[in-house]
């Protein structure tokens, strides 16, 4: 059973990084062909996938949030790690890391089949 938990901070100042990092237990990250993802949810609004990293090393990103985001892994300790640049109140989210079997979009997070549980983080003064 794969399990996946996020773990960083639960608050960041306006304009600095926003550091996650996703442990993944029960499988490993460079397991063809697997896709490690970072998901958010404002409150009230729907689930946005903001990028992902295979299981070869590869990176892909939203193009609404690339110039911002960098996803990076550390296979020895099988976590990979969302940073978050120049953050806003608007960043105001939960973030959730998700493994897929192919790439997903904003559409189709649902196909996502192992999930963190998702951490709470705020961005405020």
């Amino acid at each position: 059973q794969v399990q996946l938990q996020e773990s960083g901070p639960g608050l960041v100042k306006p304009s600095q990084t926003l550091s996650l990092t996703c442990t993944v237990s029960g499988g490993s990250i460079t397991t063809n062909y697997y896709y490690w993802s970072w998901i958010r949810q404002p409150p009230g609004k729907g689930m946005e996938w903001m990028g992902a990293i295979t299981y070869s090393g590869s990176a892909y990103y939203n193009p609404s949030l690339k110039s911002r985001t960098s996803i990076s892994r550390d296979t020895s300790k099988n976590q990979f790690t969302l940073q978050l640049s120049s953050v806003t109140p608007e960043d105001t989210a939960v973030y959730y890391c998700a493994r897929s079997p192919r790439l997903i979009t904003t559409a189709t997070v649902r196909d996502a089949d192992y999930w963190g549980q998702g951490t709470q983080v705020t961005v405020s003064s």
